[in-house]
């Protein structure tokens, strides 16, 4: 499918934008997922909820998977 793409000029943006779409739209946002490393590895904010850890663990298990 086709995918949406989003570029801003700073992290500090970058994280408004992040933060304005997923409180504004009720969606479930999951990442960073870290992709093309040898082994599966994912980071969380300082601000991560217990659903942001248990979604990035889910995320990073699949990860290991394939």
């Amino acid at each position: 499918g086709k995918a949406t793409v989003f570029i801003f000029p700073a992290l500090s943006a970058g994280n408004i934008g992040y933060k304005a779409v997923q409180r504004s739209s009720g969606a479930v946002a999951i990442g960073p997922v870290l992709q093309g490393l040898n082994k599966p590895v994912n980071d969380l904010s300082r601000g991560a909820l217990v659903e942001d850890i248990i979604n990035t663990v889910a995320i990073t298990a699949v990860q290991a998977q394939g």
